[in-house]
């Protein structure tokens, strides 16, 4: 009898699954077409989209954003009318995931202000993507923009990771892909500080990757003890920024010496007084 129960019971599944295949086999094969055809088409839109920005020569952060909101967008419109041929409809859906986006929002909370600020930063580009920034007192040239956090890199290849909520908001200092070196030297009293500034400014011109704009400035920072010193400033890509300096450095101290402007050494002068005693 149990044997005769359980054949009865297999071939009742066996009917159903008949059933449900001849009433929805055409709308399964439909929804699966639909949304193979819904993602091969999300990503020729998004690499359309991406190839367009390029073109516009939009910057690399937010011609990615704009790619990826693309294919998104596609691909939950082959969601919606696959499950269309279900008879589903997607307003329970979006009423359950409104519920609980509403109920895990403070346990979000942070996260959530991450996105919100990656979007602010990615649509009002304060900068982009190559970007030297000096921010919540970390600096570096900026790798990548992410809706959660951005990136930077230093010139020792160290990575950066900064939550966005941490950026927005905050004093930001952006020197585009350059950054500013400054440089000190002391000659003495004895020499001409017209012949070293003028010296030091021929040298600086000899570096190909010192910018032209805005120009290197040399000049008189202060009257020292036993030196003037020769401030010069100049700007140079980030990422070189050691290599360039210690060449500069060494560059117009030679440069000095050939001039035959001196460079003295701390000097201190000390005065004995005595005093001579009545006995």
């Amino acid at each position: 009898m149990r044997m005769e129960e359980q054949i009865g019971a297999a071939q009742k599944l066996i009917n159903t699954l008949i059933e449900f295949s001849v009433n929805y086999s055409f709308q399964i094969l439909g929804a699966i077409i639909i949304l193979v055809v819904g993602v091969l088409l999300s990503k020729w839109a998004g690499k359309l989209t991406l190839t367009i920005c390029t073109k516009r020569k939009l910057d690399v952060t937010l011609s990615n954003f704009l790619a990826s909101v693309t294919r998104i967008i596609i691909v939950a419109f082959s969601v919606i009318i696959a499950l269309g041929k279900f008879g589903i409809t997607i307003a329970p859906f979006v009423a359950a995931i409104g519920a609980a986006a509403f109920g895990a929002t403070y346990a979000i909370q942070g996260p959530l202000s991450n996105y919100g600020a990656g979007l602010s930063i990615i649509l009002g580009r304060p900068f982009i993507v190559g970007d030297t920034i000096t921010v919540v007192g970390v600096s570096g040239v900026v790798k990548e923009v992410k809706l959660a956090s951005t990136i930077l890199v230093t010139e020792d290849g160290v990575a950066i990771t900064i939550p966005n909520k941490h950026i927005v908001g905050e004093i930001l200092h952006n020197s585009k892909e350059n950054c500013a070196a400054d440089g000190l030297i002391g000659i003495s009293y004895d020499s001409d500080p017209d012949r070293a500034i003028e010296t030091i400014k021929n040298t600086l011109r000899q570096f190909g990757d010192i910018r032209k704009t805005p120009p290197p400035q040399v000049g008189i920072q202060a009257f020292a003890d036993s030196s003037i010193n020769i401030n010069y400033r100049y700007w140079m890509p980030t990422v070189k920024f050691l290599q360039i300096s210690h060449a500069v450095n060494l560059a117009v101290y030679k440069a000095l010496q050939a001039a035959n402007v001196k460079i003295p050494f701390p000097q201190r002068e000390v005065r004995i007084t005595s005093q001579t005693s009545n006995v």
